[in-house]
């Protein structure tokens, strides 16, 4: 473990919003990582009859209770959404780690399978950022999710420090160096990706992003096999595509795709 891997983690405690506040249904649920971490999140049941199940994979910063607002709007849509933290991050034990974000991303997604009320053979993923970044390694190593849309994510850890750095004047200099150094290799997004095929994938980024370069969005996209899709928003920002309605449609169509459904009426 590189002594700066722990830089690409912001966890906090805070409670940032609240389900009630937007008038969600939603169940707190207590689950385990692979390692017994104990672990917490929101389980939202779809308004009416389930299309599928969404596990979203949150960025880097805070916790669910600012990251649910992305995908609040998903039950109505007909989806269940599984929100969860990692280890770490607001009531879930630990600290956490690049592997144990992978084991807890995983875990999450063999929660909702194993739930009655779920259709264990609808579920696909959802990942924002770093959420992005591990969800392609867990849906390329859970065989059974039917799919992964992935916003803002990076391709590589060292090149996401890399470039982070870059946007800092003093540090722009040392950029490499300072990625090489301080950040270790493993488990790098675009070493799994083309295992995912041939599930479905789709890749969302914005040219105006200044925390994840789109273009390391683009390179996964890129070493993702078929069937696979990418959308580069000129001018939009780190994952803020599902902030208007043809963006929702996007990513409604790219569920409905892979879990076999025609699109909702």
């Amino acid at each position: 473990m590189g002594v700066g891997d722990g830089l690409f983690y912001f966890p906090t405690k805070h409670v940032y919003g609240r389900p009630e506040s937007h008038g969600l249904d939603y169940e707190p649920v207590r689950f385990e990582s692979v390692d017994g971490t104990e672990l917490h999140g929101w389980f939202f049941p779809a308004v009416g009859e389930a299309r599928g199940t969404i596990v979203h994979c949150h960025g880097n910063a805070g916790n669910i209770t600012g990251h649910f607002e992305s995908v609040k709007w998903l039950p109505a849509a007909g989806w269940n959404v599984f929100c969860f933290d990692y280890r770490g991050y607001g009531q879930s034990a630990g600290r956490p780690t690049r592997r144990g974000t992978i084991e807890d991303a995983r875990s999450a997604v063999d929660h909702v399978r194993g739930r009655e009320d779920v259709d264990a053979g609808r579920v696909v993923i959802l990942g924002q950022s770093l959420g992005g970044a591990i969800g392609v390694v867990v849906a390329a190593q859970c065989s059974d999710v039917r799919g992964i849309a992935v916003e803002g994510a990076f391709s590589r850890y060292r090149a996401e420090a890399a470039f982070v750095c870059r946007q800092n004047i003093f540090m722009k200099p040392m950029a490499s160096m300072l990625s090489r150094t301080l950040i270790s290799e493993g488990s790098e997004p675009i070493d799994w990706v083309a295992r995912i095929a041939p599930r479905p994938t789709m890749f969302v980024c914005g040219t105006a992003d200044r925390i994840v370069d789109y273009h390391q969005t683009i390179a996964l996209h890129e070493s993702a096999g078929e069937p696979k899709s990418l959308h580069v928003i000129e001018g939009g920002g780190h994952t803020d595509s599902m902030c208007d309605s043809a963006g929702r449609e996007r990513f409604e169509r790219f569920f409905n795709t892979c879990v076999g459904r025609a699109p909702a009426s």
